[in-house]
């Protein structure tokens, strides 16, 4: 079939209820990747006396379980689809619990001390990863099952996205500006946790309700599990991964640019702090950032439907590269000219987060066809699990860059110096590290060889 052919039954369009449905989820999903990126590694290093390499674990600690737990929910989202027709109860199960868990990994005072600061955060942190996940992966697998259009999941995905950068936009600056609204850091992080937390609950909540929802391509009779055990739920997304190469590629590609992003979320503060010379200047970072990437996602979607997702998606990794590269000279010269350079990255991250998002229900039905339905919680389950890792691995790498350029770790109210070698360390780890990262998933990036046409067939075939 060529590029410009079209099924003869053209899959049905959304409706705006079920796009609107969908897309508030992103408050909870833009709330829960920006602030612990943003300020969990700073809270425990700059409020709570922690060591940078200590915070870096922690945070690592909380992800890895969500690599260890991501596939269960997984089949078990499958399992639950199969004997009740939805998906919902897992994601309101995450929407509830979430606020709580999140607003006490805020609440722990600097007077504990260090290490039972420490432990506490972390305990708190896992239960909130772990309410978070259970909402995220059936929420991830929804898209291939409300719409077989390859046009209609952009748009679906695509406007997701511009709910998600504005998300980030509110929590990246609304968040520490709570903070500091307060009388004193403790007050204020905690502040900032139960305000976060309960926004984030709300618009997951809003969200689930789209798991009852029914697209153009109607649930197909599924079968559960053969097996309940954990051994076979982590087996079913090894065999997805072992069958599908469009997913190993695109995953790949996804978990290598989730770390480049994450290395840079996780810097932004230290660079507002130390770089820039204004804590609050982290605010003006995440408009800089989000603002362009708010009126870019229309234009990508554009861009996807012209020259394929595939295309669009080289096209943007390639941006944020160049950006991330710019940043460098901060070394050097450091001034308001890195708005600029984490502007036009803001463009970028807009492709970034739609086009790959809207590539894998593309990949799921693909696989549909030499496999059996219903198992989209399997590979939306790794997929979550590998986004993880990158933001987890990113955390991790700027606290053992500031661990081995001699970052002086501090409790709220006091005041230190850092040495040179930790400024430019924050620098690399904010400009080369991602983009060294990027470059690295435009290799596995050309792997993916899913085309329009491939999915367009599959809309004929059905038909």
């Amino acid at each position: 079939m060529s590029t410009e052919a079209r099924p003869d039954r053209a899959p049905a369009r959304l409706s705006p209820r079920t796009i609107a449905l969908y897309a508030v989820g992103s408050v909870g999903t833009g709330g829960y990747a920006t602030l612990p990126g943003l300020v969990l590694t700073y809270f425990l290093t700059d409020n709570l006396g922690v060591a940078a390499l200590a915070a870096g674990l922690i945070v690592t600690l909380a992800k890895v379980w969500d690599v260890l737990i991501d596939p269960l929910i997984g089949a078990a989202s499958d399992r639950q689809l199969a004997r009740t027709g939805s998906r919902r109860g897992f994601m309101v199960v995450g929407a509830v619990t979430l606020p709580v868990f999140f607003a006490l990994t805020f609440a722990v005072p600097p007077a504990w001390g260090p290490v039972a600061g420490a432990l506490c955060v972390l305990l708190a942190f896992l239960a909130t990863a772990t309410a978070f996940s259970l909402f995220q992966v059936p929420y991830v697998a929804l898209p291939a099952e409300l719409t077989s259009g390859y046009d209609e999941r952009t748009r679906l995905l695509g406007w997701r996205v511009v709910v998600l950068t504005a998300a980030i936009l509110l929590f990246g600056a609304g968040g520490p500006a709570l903070r500091t609204a307060a009388p004193d850091p403790v007050a204020g992080y905690l502040l900032m946790g139960v305000a976060a937390g309960l926004a984030i609950g709300v618009g997951m909540l809003i969200a689930s309700r789209t798991a009852a929802a029914t697209g153009d391509d109607p649930a197909r009779p599924r079968e559960p599990e053969a097996s309940s055990a954990w051994r076979e739920q982590y087996l079913s997304g090894f065999r997805a991964l072992r069958r599908s190469q469009p997913f190993r590629a695109l995953l790949a590609t996804f978990l290598l640019q989730a770390l480049a992003t994450g290395t840079m979320l996780a810097g932004a503060q230290y660079v507002a702090t130390w770089v820039l010379r204004s804590e609050d200047a982290v605010t003006l970072v995440f408009v800089a950032l989000v603002g362009p990437a708010l009126l870019a996602t229309p234009a990508w979607t554009v861009v996807a439907r012209r020259l394929g997702k595939e295309r669009a998606f080289a096209i943007a990794s390639c941006l944020f590269l160049l950006a991330a590269l710019s940043l460098v000279a901060a070394v050097w010269s450091p001034g308001g000219w890195m708005y600029a350079a984490v502007a036009v990255a803001g463009i970028a991250y807009a492709g970034l987060q739609s086009l790959p998002m809207a590539m894998l229900p593309d990949v799921i039905s693909h696989d549909e066809r030499s496999s059996r339905p219903g198992q989209a919680g399997t590979f939306t389950g790794i997929w979550t699990a590998g986004e993880t890792v990158g933001f987890a691995l990113g955390a991790t790498a700027v606290s053992l860059t500031l661990a081995a350029t001699g970052y002086v770790s501090t409790v709220a109210g006091e005041a230190v110096a850092q040495p040179p070698a930790a400024i430019t360390g924050i620098v690399l780890s904010f400009s080369v590290l991602p983009a060294a990262l990027m470059a690295a998933s435009l290799a596995t990036l050309r792997r993916y060889r899913l085309r329009r046409e491939d999915i367009e067939a599959l809309q004929t075939t059905d038909a």
